[in-house]
């Protein structure tokens, strides 16, 4: 554990861990509410001594990194960290929030230097870091009843050959359909009913053209290497019924496959056709240029609904969300991945267990720590415990937000988990795609380029011997 203030230093007994796994089923776990004897605002979360009430001289300091989210959700971390504070008086984390353009920079300084946190956020594919020691698998740490809480969907995108090494904070499809419905119905276009195929995609655009102002285009999507690799792995399972390595990780697949092609060519058409900008109007994870009205459709995570709310209320209310379109139309083809933030815990930490309490209090006990969450984030990300979508989907709010039955009935079910190899694998086949669909390369070049790379790295790696079991 890295601590800012080294006056901490007493290490949590097993007496102490033990009460401080239980605090969400006792009176001094409940949010919001002090443990006995310490004498701070619960509603600040603000100690009369420093942070941790009473005996907070033998409290085990403990380092928290998050990434700036949307306001809601820096709001919600904040809150959740002064609540576990105020709750006992074992723990007191250390709050950082990381803008998110900063987040990999430093962090890799961070775990270079062996200075990482003891607790972040996690995003994206979790092979890498197990694969590199960084993480700490969960069981042992937090109670096997809370570990056992975690949805199927959630557990496939924390786990490596079945060992969780992360705690999911939410599940998430990457790739969702949006569009607005007054630009559909300026353009003759039925205002309920978006395109399911990449052909009526097509048709909508050329309709849409009709209408659309300068500076205006029928849809935004993926446009670059880095997010064509990760955003589009749903897309790329859906058609050729494989990612473009084979099953035991010893051979590419990446060129001759027709689908490939097909994907390939599907962005080139977009492309081409000024569907879409030559130059992307923001990035692929924000809102912006929709809830500006500079596209009629976007493609982005379902976590776009959080920002739609917060900053473009107006075009929210106009909103219409479903599945991505497919090359075949058909609404049980895979176009997204489940993506999801977790927690997970330092390999290097010197207070695994004080860091495991904080992350069950807060992601594995009382599902109330988590409803605000999901309401404040407009429903757009769905809860990674049964219990928790339970509470949820009880408030009042939730009867207001009919997407939140399309993420979990239309689209979550039919997506895939993010592939598990190196992301060198993921990128080479983004840059194919951008490449492709530019002209810079022909998409049989291109692909037969990305199948080349791919099976340096297979060999650089000896990734046949690191293949998670079938």
């Amino acid at each position: 554990m890295r601590k800012h203030n080294r006056r901490l230093s007493v290490a949590l007994t097993a007496g102490t861990m033990a009460a401080a796994l239980v605090l969400a089923g006792c009176g001094s776990g409940t949010p919001g509410e002090p443990a006995p004897g310490n004498t701070g605002d619960p509603t600040t979360g603000e100690e009369a001594t420093d942070g941790a009430g009473e005996g907070s001289g033998d409290a085990v300091e403990i380092e928290f990194w998050h990434r700036t989210f949307t306001p809601v959700e820096n709001e919600w971390y904040a809150q959740v960290v002064k609540d576990f504070n105020a709750a006992q008086s074992e723990v007191v984390v250390v709050d950082q929030e990381v803008p998110a353009d900063a987040w990999d920079q430093k962090m890799t300084a961070a775990q270079a230097a062996g200075k990482a946190p003891d607790i972040y956020t996690h995003s994206g594919m979790m092979g890498d870091a197990v694969r590199l020691g960084q993480v700490l698998p969960l069981k042992g740490l937090v109670s096997d009843e809370s570990l056992a809480s975690i949805n199927d969907p959630a557990r496939a995108v924390s786990s490596i050959d079945g060992e969780l090494y992360g705690y999911p904070l939410l599940v998430e499809p990457q790739t969702v359909l949006f569009w607005n419905k007054d630009m559909f119905a300026a353009a003759g276009l039925d205002p309920e009913k978006p395109p399911t195929s990449w052909d009526e995609l097509y048709e909508y655009c050329d309709a849409l053209k009709e209408t659309l102002s300068d500076g205006q285009f029928c849809i935004t999507t993926a446009q670059d290497a880095v997010t064509f690799a990760w955003s589009t792995v749903g897309q790329q399972y859906g058609i050729a019924g494989h990612l473009p390595i084979s099953d035991d990780w010893t051979t590419a697949k990446a060129s001759g496959v027709q689908g490939y092609v097909d994907l390939l060519n599907f962005y080139k058409t977009l492309y081409d056709n000024d569907y879409i900008p030559k130059q992307a109007l923001g990035a692929y994870v924000e809102a912006a240029p929709f809830g500006q009205e500079k596209s009629a459709m976007m493609t982005s995570g379902s976590w776009a609904l959080s920002e739609l709310g917060s900053d473009y209320p107006d075009v929210m209310a106009v909103t219409g969300v479903g599945p991505f379109v497919s090359f075949n139309g058909a609404p049980d083809t895979t176009t997204s991945t489940i993506g999801n933030f977790k927690w997970v815990i330092d390999a290097k930490s010197d207070a695994p267990e004080a860091a495991a309490a904080f992350m069950e209090w807060a992601l594995g006990g009382d599902p109330e720590v988590l409803v605000p969450f999901f309401v404040a984030t407009q429903f757009s990300k769905a809860p990674a415990r049964d219990v928790v979508a339970e509470a949820v989907n009880a408030t009042p709010e939730a009867a207001n937000a009919s997407w939140s039955n399309v993420i979990s009935d239309q689209v979550v079910p039919y997506t895939t988990a993010e592939p598990l190899y190196p992301w060198d694998i993921s990128l080479a086949m983004g840059t194919a795609m951008e490449k492709a669909m530019t002209g810079v390369s022909s998409v049989e070049d291109a692909l037969d380029e990305a199948n080349s790379e791919i099976q340096k790295v297979i060999d650089r790696e000896d990734l046949a011997s690191k293949a998670p079991a079938q």
